[in-house]
């Protein structure tokens, strides 16, 4: 049996994985939480980018004082980020088939999580050119991503404009942070601007699809009772 097909009777038995795997990328905001409460001294939000909580070592780095004394469970945290939007990515896929172009935004959702994949596998100090090239998985291939599935997705129009708003966010802030120009919220804050919009689509669009699921299989019961009971 091809590996394709293979993939597409695992989504059929078990079409509530994809949705789970992606639901569970919660874990960043709550480990990047812990992280940032056991920092060496007061973390900002604002001055700080997200990569700080992950860097290995204590000292100025590009500025900035950094200590992070959690470094390595941020980097778990970017490391399973990475491995659950790339797991989730073909998964979900499977019910999207019918639109040529869903493909392609799936595909780059699969490519963000292989990029936050090495932003956790090459935390800033280690390897900086490694873990820029990493972020820009999620940073622009992702946040393209999102926009593609806004356009091709066969979802209620909400679901759609909701992924496109949140990609264009991504992109808007990724621009911005690129040229420097904040808008006052630091540079930790529009880092932020650019990163977690495309991580609470993934939860959302998680509980949505689990949702989808659970009522289309308590319906589905409901049929296969009332066919029983008139048998």
């Amino acid at each position: 049996m091809p590996r394709s097909t293979r993939l597409k009777s695992f989504t059929d038995r078990y079409p509530y994985v994809g949705p789970l795997v992606w639901l569970t990328t919660l874990e960043y905001f709550v480990i990047q939480y812990v992280v940032a409460a056991n920092w060496s001294t007061p973390y900002s939000a604002v001055r700080n980018p997200i990569s700080d909580l992950g860097n290995t070592s204590c000292g100025v780095y590009d500025g900035r004082y950094v200590c992070s004394p959690e470094h390595w469970l941020m980097n778990f945290a970017f490391f399973a980020l990475g491995v659950l939007m790339a797991v989730g990515a073909p998964l979900i896929h499977q019910e999207f088939r019918e639109h040529r172009l869903a493909s392609v935004g799936f595909a780059g959702m699969a490519i963000a999580g292989v990029g936050t994949v090495l932003v956790g596998l090459f935390p800033e100090n280690v390897n900086h050119t490694a873990h820029v090239l990493g972020a820009a998985g999620p940073f622009l291939v992702g946040n393209v991503a999102l926009i593609i599935l806004s356009l091709t997705l066969a979802m209620p129009t909400s679901v759609r404009v909701l992924t496109g708003i949140a990609g264009g966010i991504g992109l808007v802030g990724l621009l911005l942070f690129a040229i420097g120009f904040d808008l006052g919220l630091g540079q930790g804050g529009m880092e932020r601007v650019a990163a977690y919009p495309q991580t609470i689509w993934l939860i959302i669009f998680g509980v949505y699809m689990s949702k989808n699921h659970y009522v289309k299989r308590r319906q589905m019961r409901r049929e296969i009772g009332l066919h029983g009971s008139a048998a």
